[in-house]
C-alpha cells in the first residue's frame, strides 16, 4: 500500500495528500554537516538560516567541511558569520563529538530511530527535535512524528480544530491523531508543513 492511500484514511488529512500529490523522501550524506546546518537554523526564518549557512560554507571555499576542518575554524570566525555564542559552541560540539566518537553516516544508518535520537542527544546543543530533523531530512526515515515542532503543532491545531492552551494536552491529542498515520508519519509531517507554508 502506498503511503498516500494509508494517510487518506484520515478524512482531515486526505485533501492535503490529494492536493500535493506524492512527496518523496531523499537520503543525504554528511550527517555532521546536516547537524550543524540544523543547529544554525534553529529559531530563524528559512531565508536568514540559508544566508548564515552559505557564509559558513564560504569559510571552506564553498566545499563541505570535515569535522576536523570545522574544529580548525577560529571561534571568532564562527561568530562573525552571524552565529550566536551558543550556536557557535554547539557547532563545535558536533564536530568534536564526530571526531571523538566516530559519528558518521554509516553508524547512524545502522541504528533504529530511537537509537539515533539517544545517540545524537548526547551532544550538548542537540535536542530531540534536531535529531528528528536529521531522521527526516538526512536519513529519510518514514515514520517520524515531530510532535515538538511548532509548525506541525500550528498546522494540526488548525486542521483538527484542537482547542487547548495546555501543552501536555495538545501533545497528547496530536500523538493520538498521529498514531493512525504510522508507519508513514514522516509523510504526514511533510504534508502538514507544506500546507502550512502554502496557507500563510
Amino acid at each position: 500500500m502506498s503511503y498516500q492511500r494509508h494517510l487518506m484514511k484520515d478524512k482531515k488529512l486526505a485533501p492535503l495528500v490529494l492536493q500535493h500529490g506524492a512527496i518523496s523522501l531523499k537520503k543525504r550524506n554528511n550527517v555532521v554537516l546536516r547537524l550543524c546546518a540544523s543547529i544554525m537554523s534553529q529559531q530563524l526564518s528559512g531565508k536568514v538560516a540559508q544566508v548564515i549557512y552559505a557564509r559558513f560554507l564560504d569559510l571552506f571555499d564553498g566545499a563541505e567541511p570535515t569535522p576536523r576542518q570545522i574544529l580548525r575554524v577560529p571561534y571568532t570566525a564562527l561568530r562573525a558569520i552571524g552565529l550566536s555564542r551558543n550556536k557557535a559552541d554547539y557547532v563545535r560540539n558536533v564536530a568534536l563529538f564526530a571526531v571523538e566518537k566516530g559519528l558518521n553516516d554509516a553508524k547512524l544508518s545502522a541504528m533504529t530511530d530511537e537509537e539515533v535520537i539517544r545517540y545524537l542527544t548526547q551532544i550538548k546543543g542537540v535536542g530531540r527535535w534536531t535529531a528528528e530533523m536529521i531522521l527526516i531530512f538526512t536519513l529519510a526515515r518514514k515514520d517520524v512524528f515531530a510532535v515538538d515542532d511548532l509548525g506541525i503543532q500550528q498546522a494540526m491545531i488548525r486542521l483538527y480544530s484542537i482547542r487547548t492552551n495546555q501543552k501536555a494536552k495538545l501533545k497528547e491529542r496530536m500523538l493520538n491523531i498521529a498514531a493512525a498515520w504510522s508507519p508513514y508519519r514522516t509523510y504526514a509531517c511533510l504534508h502538514l508543513w507544506k500546507w502550512k507554508d502554502e496557507s500563510r
